[in-house]
């Protein structure tokens, strides 16, 4: 059963405490505040994880500790999440997982493509697989169930979500009412620590 990724070894601890230090650096946003929230919510603090997502290192060591953590969940089929947030994590999986067991991946659109093939999910996806989502951070859970509702109408199972960093703000009781289990890299709790 997939872990998070704060319960793993040696090595993956380094890369996590790097990819922590990357994130406090490039992605944490603690002056200029209150900001609002895709949930609506305001806070003192963002995380704009796009800096550290498409960060050459921050890339490789968020597809490091996934690849790692999917090692645990062999039945999955394929990685995917909600554009634009998981895009970047989806594509860095994908290629690090080549020399490894290698995992395909997609991307669920916000917006159906009012052109060419209409789709709502774009990439690597069947129907009726099983999908392990991902999340880049994760408040409230509502962002991610529009991932969940999409690859669910097309027969996928989805039962675990990965997120770079849980807000701690429900979430993970939101989607286990739903049937699914929030799997975080860290948590606010980690990342704020002075």
């Amino acid at each position: 059963m997939l872990q998070a990724a704060a319960k793993t070894t040696p090595p993956a601890d380094r890369a996590r405490e790097r990819l922590m230090e990357i994130i406090k650096r490039k992605s944490l946003i603690t002056a200029g505040g209150p900001f609002k929230l895709a949930s609506g919510a305001m806070s003192d603090y963002y995380l704009d994880m796009k800096p550290t997502a498409f960060d050459p290192e921050g890339a490789a060591l968020i597809a490091e500790i996934i690849v790692a953590m999917l090692a645990q969940e062999p039945a999955a089929d394929a990685i995917g999440g909600l554009e634009l947030g998981a895009v970047p994590i989806v594509a860095a999986v994908c290629a690090r997982s080549a020399s490894a067991r290698p995992i395909n991946g997609f991307v669920v659109r916000k917006e159906r493509k009012d052109h060419g093939t209409s789709k709502k999910i774009d990439g690597n996806f069947k129907d009726g697989s099983r999908v392990v989502l991902v999340e880049d951070v994760t408040t409230k859970g509502g962002s991610v169930m529009q991932a969940v509702r999409a690859v669910r109408e097309r027969g996928a199972t989805v039962d675990t979500i990965i997120t770079i960093v849980d807000r701690l703000e429900g979430a993970a009781d939101n989607l286990k009412k739903e049937g699914l289990r929030l799997v975080p890299i860290f948590t606010t709790r980690e990342l704020l620590k002075t």
